[in-house]
């Protein structure tokens, strides 16, 4: 039986331990959080002990799984690590590049499993391609969000569109050759909206916006590449392929159009997007993970990455603003 412990139980946090209760082969040792609040109606809810202090719990669990504010992360990861404990710790992976760089040189000292939540890799709308060649020389993404007090403590950047680049460096085999980027604070101390160009020394280039002070939500991609378009709607969890027809496509709906090379046959094809919790997956991952000695799926190597670019955009949007 696997023990694990939560450090954070406020509204995501309470998402993560349900899912936790789920598992047969998991134990909740307890939890610890700061708020009485929390702690009171967790207590009362699911009968768990909670712990006075992050120091006490880790010496209880075998794994941790942080959902406590960025701020918080560093210092929680260290402690857990230096304890011997396995760390699940939600996004961005910390506050700080500096922070970042010192918390990967001590997991990957540690021989301890750890995973960074990137949820949208485990998007049902997503997974529905793993048996898809997916090779873009242009993507376009929008990630739009109605205006919500709690995550402001973040830019934009590390709240909403760290997603999308991390979604982006894992189907891109190639590395950043050059970014642009403009943002604006409107409601907040840190930029609310931003539109971002990276470029790719593959000649790929991705043009990613993220707003958090939009009327409607929105998540979608849009994948262009030689003969193929493919279209991710993270929030609906439904996906679109539009190519053109290599004679191997079954159960879609096919038609001819003339182009100046002749007749084309285009097929249009929806791939069956399963009904599964993106949260519980990721968790049940990073708990396999663990018991079959195995590399998480989204490493801490993926968080820093995705950390350092939206660093790199954070500070390209700085040098704008002034």
């Amino acid at each position: 039986m696997l023990k694990i412990g939560v450090i954070g139980v406020g509204h995501l946090g309470k998402f993560h331990l349900n899912n936790w209760m789920e598992m047969e082969d998991v134990e909740i040792v307890g939890f610890c959080d700061t708020d009485d609040h929390n702690a009171k109606a967790v207590i009362e809810k699911y009968n768990i002990k909670r712990f006075e202090t992050a120091d006490e719990l880790l010496d209880n669990c075998d794994g941790v799984d942080i959902v406590a504010p960025t701020t918080f992360h560093f210092d929680l990861c260290a402690m857990a690590l230096r304890k011997g404990k396995h760390v699940f710790v939600e996004k961005p992976l910390t506050n700080t590049m500096e922070e970042a760089k010192a918390l990967l040189k001590l997991a990957l000292e540690s021989n301890l499993k750890f995973q960074v939540g990137h949820i949208e890799r485990f998007n049902p709308a997503f997974v529905a391609l793993k048996n898809y060649t997916i090779e873009p020389m242009f993507i376009e993404v929008h990630r739009l969000a109605q205006f919500n007090p709690r995550g402001t403590d973040v830019s934009v950047i590390l709240d909403l569109m760290i997603h999308d680049i991390d979604i982006i460096l894992h189907i891109v085999k190639s590395n950043v050759s050059y970014i642009s980027a403009n943002g604006v604070s409107v409601l907040s101390e840190t930029p609310d909206i931003a539109n971002v160009r990276i470029e790719f020394d593959n000649g790929c280039v991705a043009n990613l916006t993220s707003s958090r002070i939009s009327m409607k939500k929105m998540r979608k991609m849009r994948l262009f590449q030689k003969d193929a378009y493919i279209g991710i709607d993270f929030l609906e969890k439904k996906t679109e392929i539009i190519r053109q027809n290599a004679g191997d496509d079954k159960g879609v709906f096919t038609f001819d159009i003339d182009t100046a090379k002749g007749k084309k046959t285009v097929a249009i094809s929806n791939p069956i997007v399963a009904d599964t919790n993106a949260m519980k997956d990721e968790l049940v991952a990073f708990k396999n993970a663990i018991i079959q000695n195995t590399e998480t799926p989204v490493t801490i190597l993926d968080g820093y990455r995705a950390m350092e670019i939206a660093h790199q955009i954070l500070n390209k949007i700085n040098k704008t603003a002034n």
